[in-house]
């Protein structure tokens, strides 16, 4: 895991900040697939599922041969959601009882 990290903080995370993103590493599968968060700007790019495979893969495959893939972690924050909810509902709080 080191390493990898290593290898995002040198070769991935300042193209990545370029663009007003940055990557984290959410964990590794025992089948050997990196899981990756992005954020920022390229958690919502039109281009992340090319960055993904195309740039992060293939640089963490070429360093580190027991990567064998990446895979994308989407995550929204409890905050986040409970704002949608309440613009959802106009404002007024949820009642499961109707």
């Amino acid at each position: 895991m080191e390493e990898l990290v290593k290898i995002i903080d040198q070769k991935i995370r300042p193209a990545i900040n370029a663009h007003h993103g940055d990557i984290e590493v959410m964990g590794i599968t025992g089948e050997g697939i990196v899981q990756i968060k992005l954020t920022g700007a390229c958690s919502t790019c039109p281009g992340a599922q090319h960055t993904l495979h195309e740039v992060i893969e293939s640089v963490l495959k070429e360093a580190c041969p027991e990567v064998k893939g990446v895979m994308p972690v989407f995550q929204v924050n409890e905050e986040l959601i409970q704002a949608a909810l309440n613009l959802l509902r106009k404002g007024k709080p949820y009642d499961c009882q109707h």
